[in-house]
């Protein structure tokens, strides 16, 4: 039977959006994150992380310096009692790129292909998943490859834009809230 999924955006969702985190000393997690993500994983969802990363195209910061900070990311999950977090990230842009980054790709947000591809991966079951990101992209993407439920976190208003199934918060502890927490899981 597919199982439950929590996608996650990385930046702005996991850590603190300070443009082009490449390194463990420009991580600030996400006040609730870690809370977020074991309540979700104890109501049987499996967390996956869906990130753009545009620095690598931009020559910014390497796959491999990529891949180091995702290692060290995990090694705090597992501190907080998380279970492994897959990672699938899109290095391309469409526009801004160097060598074999400079493409329109079927993986870059707002297309679906990060979450298309977990999902034949995990066995995911899109319509009893959940995705939570905090640009409209994010909202997109969940939206083309099927997944039912979104959280846009945002203070600011959502675009004009009808998708079905998104909740608006304006943090990711506010998640937490009893209520809210109620009527995601």
């Amino acid at each position: 039977m597919p199982g439950k999924a929590l996608f996650l955006d990385r930046d702005g969702i996991i850590n603190v959006d300070t443009g082009y985190v490449s390194k463990p000393q420009q991580v600030t997690f996400v006040a609730g994150i870690f809370e977020v993500i074991a309540r979700f994983v104890a109501a049987g969802y499996t967390p996956v992380i869906v990130t753009n990363q545009s620095g690598i195209g931009r020559g910014m910061y390497t796959e491999t310096d990529f891949h180091q900070l995702s290692e060290w990311m995990q090694s705090q999950f597992t501190r907080q009692g998380l279970p492994a977090i897959p990672v699938y990230y899109c290095p391309h842009h469409p526009t801004e790129a160097i060598a074999g980054y400079l493409q329109s790709c079927a993986c870059r947000k707002p297309e679906p292909g990060m979450i298309l591809q977990a999902t034949r991966d995990h066995g995911l079951a899109l319509d009893e998943s959940l995705l939570i990101g905090d640009s409209w992209r994010d909202i997109q993407a969940a939206d083309a490859a099927g997944v039912s439920r979104k959280v846009f976190v945002s203070t600011q208003a959502k675009p004009a834009q009808t998708i079905s199934g998104v909740l608006q918060v304006g943090s990711v502890s506010a998640i937490l809230d009893a209520d809210t927490l109620a009527g995601l899981l």
